[in-house]
């Protein structure tokens, strides 16, 4: 990172060990896909309530020019523009520049933010970000120099998080003061007002809302699948070497924009930030003990760790479906019927199996769930196991809380937790599941330990991988009952 850009002043401002911030994942990034996560992440802009502030960084004014008609239309829903870039081909001419609230920052050639690729959108119900820096030609090094323009390679990330969306405009904004001082001030108080517009912290962590963040996902997936397909259609004017690796930077970030919405609703919930972690932790810990195949635990990780996801757009659900404990077998279908939630999930088809195992985590053993009531071994043992390790980790949660500053559980607690699942055996969970859960429940009370980790959002596509195609309703073959074997 260039010294004195703003992508190396936000890490520089996260990697302080006292400072409170968290470390950032940064990743790699061809143009092709940057091109269309700006796109999806701008269009959203004429769809947004609010007069959203927009700063973004070109690089140079010769790539603005090939965007300045999209940026007109975005001019007249935002409530300010402000475009950076070396000054070149004219940019500030263009009737997008001379519009009343679009300003143009023509940088200095030795200014490393004019190395920089920035979109950042703030307004009180939209915020979102893609903060990067070209690769050099040293950075190059064995990959090889970019043959055509969309193979361009940028280092960073994007993000829909509030917090850090606030905090790199406020970066950002201190950047142009060296070029115009009263701009700086202007854009200042533009963001105090959205700020407060939001007011409280936990309001700033609740946006965007659940329906507009599903929306925002489903957008961003929808724009990167159009380009993939663009790659599909013209396989033969690149290396094959080459357009594969276009195409899975592609399928990176549609997964990426899934974690991600799940890392916000997640933060979102203050009483219990870390639940999807610690769901997709449990679920695979219990895999594990069920000697399952290293691919059905990666569906497991992952289908806990968006598990969360399905509550996008829960207003939106049927309130005539019944509750758990009220629902008949025989008044629901044998369908899949999807939340949501899920169903943004399914945009991806490489995420249509985990949206079907999260969709059947509501099941129950006695086939009293919900949505399709199912029962025994119809339920996906996939589904099984992470509605069980959903409700063990809620039980750990009450538990936590009601221990205020404490380092960690008691013995008794993890045991409490226990319990309060195993009145509802045969019920509501499959018996041998809970057997499964009471082994490693033993084991974490007498002092084995079972990390936390937060996923690398920008590395997480290890995954997903072929056996991620298959529907978890197939005859499953598997046995529950097997031998288990110990944690690794």
């Amino acid at each position: 990172m260039l010294d004195g850009s703003i992508l190396k002043n936000l890490q520089l401002a996260h990697q302080s060990g006292d400072s409170g911030q968290r470390s950032l994942n940064f990743g790699v990034y061809y143009k092709n896909t940057l091109v269309a996560l700006c796109h999806a992440l701008e269009d959203a802009i004429l769809e947004s309530q609010a007069n959203p502030l927009v700063i973004t960084a070109f690089q140079r004014g010769k790539w603005y020019l090939e965007e300045a008609e999209r940026y007109g239309a975005i001019a007249q829903q935002a409530d300010a523009v402000v475009i950076m870039a070396a000054d070149d081909a004219g940019f500030a001419d263009h009737p997008t520049s001379q519009r009343p609230n679009v300003d143009i920052v023509p940088l200095q050639d030795s200014d490393p933010v004019a190395q920089e690729w920035h979109l950042i959108i703030v307004s009180p119900d939209y915020m979102a970000m893609v903060l990067c820096q070209e690769l050099s030609a040293a950075d190059y090094a064995d990959l090889g120099l970019p043959q055509t323009d969309l193979e361009r390679r940028f280092y960073g990330f994007w993000t829909f998080e509030p917090d850090l969306v606030l905090e790199t405009a406020e970066l950002a904004i201190a950047h142009l003061g060296s070029y115009h001082p009263t701009l700086q001030a202007q854009l200042a108080q533009r963001l105090a007002t959205i700020t407060q517009a939001a007011i409280q912290p936990q309001a700033l962590c609740r946006q965007p809302t659940s329906e507009r963040l599903g929306q925002v996902v489903a957008r961003v997936v929808d724009y990167l699948r159009t380009h993939q397909t663009a790659l599909e259609a013209t396989p033969g004017q690149r290396p094959q070497k080459r357009h594969q690796n276009l195409d899975q930077n592609l399928t990176s970030n549609e997964l990426q924009a899934f974690l991600r919405a799940a890392q916000l609703i997640d933060q979102a919930d203050l009483s219990n930030p870390l639940a999807a972690t610690e769901v997709a932790t449990l679920a695979e810990a219990m895999g594990h003990l069920l000697d399952l195949p290293t691919w059905q635990l990666h569906r497991l990780r992952l289908a806990g760790l968006l598990s969360r996801v399905a509550g996008i757009g829960a207003s939106q659900l049927d309130t005539s479906l019944p509750e758990p404990e009220e629902a008949d077998a025989t008044s629901l279908p044998l369908t899949c019927a999807l939340t949501p939630g899920t169903q943004v999930l399914r945009t991806m088809p490489r995420l249509r199996a985990i949206a079907t195992i999260i969709t059947h985590q509501t099941e129950w053993w006695n086939g009293k769930g919900y949505p399709s009531g199912l029962s025994g071994d119809e339920i996906p043992l996939e589904s099984r196991i992470l509605g069980l390790a959903t409700a063990f980790q809620k039980h750990l949660a009450q538990r936590r809380s009601d221990r205020t500053g404490a380092a960690s559980l008691t013995a008794d607690q993890w045991l409490d937790a226990f319990v309060a699942c195993q009145v509802e055996q045969s019920d509501r969970w499959d018996p041998k599941l809970l057997d499964t859960l009471e082994l490693l429940v033993n084991g974490l009370r007498q002092g084995l330990e079972l990390p936390i980790v937060t996923p690398k959002i920008a590395a997480g596509l290890w995954l997903l991988d072929s056996h991620c195609d298959q529907s978890p309703l197939v005859a499953w073959g598997q046995n529950p009952n097997r031998s288990s074997t110990p944690l690794h």
